[in-house]
């Protein structure tokens, strides 16, 4: 089998490799349409259901985040979220906090990899910061910046101005953009013959799901897993270069949880530091906001907003931790200080995974239901 991966791609296996890429965009590109048309006809209760639960924004950041922890795809989440608001039975002001908590809850996987060092302590201990360390980051940067959302609507007032430039009067004009996906015929088509439009929505989330697998496994084998393993020793050189490296890997493979799982066995096994690992895990944070934007082609300005909600809440993230040492270093600490602790105790770090990403979450929306 090591023979046959060293030899030179033929044009068979170049085209088979492409096509698989394309196939998995085309499938996207439906989905997300499907759901667009689903969501659009479900019915006037179970929209209005579905908007009351989201009234409260601290509640809504938690059902993103375990909604997020549960399928372990942000991408998923987010791209769904664009298409709901695109259908209008959500708005930008509600998706934002469901963005947000999504941004938490897709750093779990990363988590995860490192239980698989359990059994060697000193690994075990890298391995663990490396992966709370994308935990941290996230929530530090929704500290931050969901008060400022709360109070004066920072990342949607922001997004809608930059929406506004591309986008007037909630549609499209030009050569290019239209309003309506040219896949609509056939989501129309689909919806009536399924005739139920809430089994529609669950099949659009789960062709979402396998479309978005199915393109970071494709992008992964082709252009991502021979090229880390012979770069890997450059890219963590320089703070700027790692940064820009883990942004490039995530958008090919449009998964963060894949990249930022790749860095914590190198973390874990000395390959390089969690401090010079961590600008690349900020950069994978970018990356994957390709996914909303791709979701929001052909939508109205509010989900192009939705979209860009995602990218100025990791790209100011990037802003607030990258440039300065002093402050990035402070994630990393709280990182390491996490691993030296469960290093003491190993079942702090179980403890840990469930507490924030399910027992926390699924205990503030029951309660809030009462």
């Amino acid at each position: 089998m090591e023979g046959l991966e060293e030899r030179k791609p033929n044009s068979v296996w170049i085209f088979l490799r492409y096509g698989q890429v394309v196939f998995a965009l085309l499938l996207f590109i439906f989905a997300i349409d499907l759901l667009t048309v689903a969501v659009g006809r479900i019915n006037s209760g179970l929209a209005l259901e579905f908007l009351q639960a989201t009234e409260n924004p601290f509640i809504s950041l938690f059902i993103g985040l375990l909604v997020t922890a549960l399928i372990q795809s942000s991408s998923t989440v987010t791209a769904s979220v664009v298409a709901i608001v695109a259908s209008g039975n959500l708005t930008l002001q509600q998706a934002v906090p469901l963005v947000l908590g999504a941004n938490i809850g897709t750093t779990l996987t990363s988590t995860l990899v490192s239980l698989s060092y359990l059994m060697n302590r000193k690994e075990f201990r890298r391995a663990l910061s490396a992966g709370i360390s994308h935990d941290v980051f996230n929530i530090l940067t929704v500290f931050v910046l969901f008060p400022l959302e709360i109070s004066f609507g920072f990342l949607s007032k922001t997004a809608i101005q930059i929406a506004s430039w591309f986008a007037a009067d909630n549609s499209f004009e030009g050569p290019i953009i239209y309003n309506r996906m040219f896949t609509r015929s056939w989501t129309d088509w689909l919806v009536d013959q399924i005739q139920i439009p809430l089994i529609s929505m669950l099949l659009s989330i789960l062709l979402i799901f396998l479309a978005i697998k199915f393109l970071s496994t494709a992008m992964y084998r082709s252009f991502v897993k021979n090229t880390f393993q012979d770069i890997n020793k450059v890219i963590f050189e320089k703070t700027g270069l790692a940064f820009f490296y883990g942004l490039f890997f995530t958008a090919a493979v449009q998964s963060s949880t894949v990249t930022t799982s790749l860095v914590v066995p190198l973390v874990a096994n000395k390959k390089v530091t969690l401090a010079k690992a961590f600008p690349f895990i900020i950069g994978t944070n970018i990356g994957t906001t390709i996914t909303a934007v791709l979701a929001s082609i052909y939508k109205p300005e509010a989900a192009i907003a939705l979209a860009l909600v995602h990218v100025l809440f990791n790209s100011f993230g990037a802003l607030l931790f990258l440039p300065f040492q002093n402050i990035r270093i402070f994630p990393v600490w709280i990182a390491n200080y996490m691993g030296k602790i469960s290093l003491q105790n190993r079942l702090v770090g179980l403890a840990y995974i469930l507490f924030t990403f399910f027992i926390i979450p699924f205990l503030l929306i029951y309660f809030s239901k009462l």
